[in-house]
């Protein structure tokens, strides 16, 4: 009777690893079908890219001006600005925040999400494939832009020799926060997404948090500081910089705070998006 029943368990459970298979390859396909998604992809990484080496290029131009004050600060503070921009982080926020809420208010608004839960009742189980595809395209996308931009504009400083290698301390933390930043503002937007199933509304209220909220903020107050960490945003700027510059502040940001920011929103993202589409009609 127990080998019966093992064998009944194992035969249920590689059905289910087979079928969650055949959700992610239906994903993948669903992410890829539309062609905008393609050019938002590419155009933002160009953007992001141009954006950090224009920043680069200026300092290398610029270099023979800096005083010595700007020039004892440059490395490691000012070259890892360069890779890193805020201008390049606000439309990697943006970009890939508005890709995946589109991924969830694209089926809504046209229908399809219907069609999907009558093939799959499991909706959670469509949740959970949908975000393990978004995630691991993003995860790629970010490391292809958090790299290039981090080894083109340290090659370009490298011209005055003041660039930074990757083994630099505190660099390749850059670098990671930087390529994670893309999975975890996705995962929000799908959370908002799924949570709105309204395209405008989602894009406004995304960018509202994620965006416009930091400026609001500052780190004068505790309960003001306190929110202002709690962004991914936030989180980012102190991730990727170089030393100890929030030491002087009242309420000042911790590195081990800012990772745990990281993990806490696209965890309650996930979080709403189960709780979202299996409670309300699509």
């Amino acid at each position: 009777m127990t080998s019966t029943t093992t064998q009944q368990t194992a035969v249920s459970t590689a059905v289910r690893a087979a079928r969650f298979r055949d959700l992610l390859a239906a994903e993948w396909i669903k992410l890829w079908s539309l062609r905008s998604i393609s050019w938002a992809f590419g155009a933002s990484a160009l953007i992001i890219i141009a954006i950090n080496i224009s920043a680069a290029v200026a300092d290398y131009n610029n270099w023979p001006t800096y005083n010595e004050g700007i020039r004892a600060l440059f490395v490691p503070i000012w070259a890892m600005r360069d890779a890193f921009t805020v201008g390049a982080c606000m439309v990697l926020i943006l970009a890939t925040g508005s890709i995946g809420a589109l991924t969830v208010v694209g089926e809504y608004s046209t229908g399809q999400i219907r069609t999907t839960f009558a093939a799959v009742p499991a909706r959670r189980s469509v949740v959970a494939a949908k975000m393990a595809v978004v995630t691991t395209v993003m995860l790629v996308y970010g490391t292809v832009v958090a790299g290039t931009s981090f080894g083109v504009t340290q090659a370009i400083l490298s011209g005055r020799g003041i660039g930074l290698s990757l083994g630099y301390s505190g660099a390749l933390r850059a670098v990671a926060a930087s390529a994670l930043l893309a999975p975890v503002c996705a995962l929000v937007g799908m959370g908002l997404g799924t949570l709105i199933r309204h395209t405008a509304t989602t894009l406004v209220t995304f960018t509202g948090i994620l965006l416009l909220l930091p400026f609001l903020l500052n780190d004068r107050h505790r309960w003001s500081s306190a929110i202002l960490h709690a962004l991914p945003r936030s989180a980012w700027e102190r991730l990727v910089q170089m030393g100890d510059p929030f030491k002087s502040a009242p309420y000042p940001a911790t590195t081990s705070g800012s990772w745990i920011v990281y993990a806490v929103w696209p965890l309650a993202a996930a979080v709403v998006a189960v709780v979202a589409v299996h409670r309300h009609d699509p």
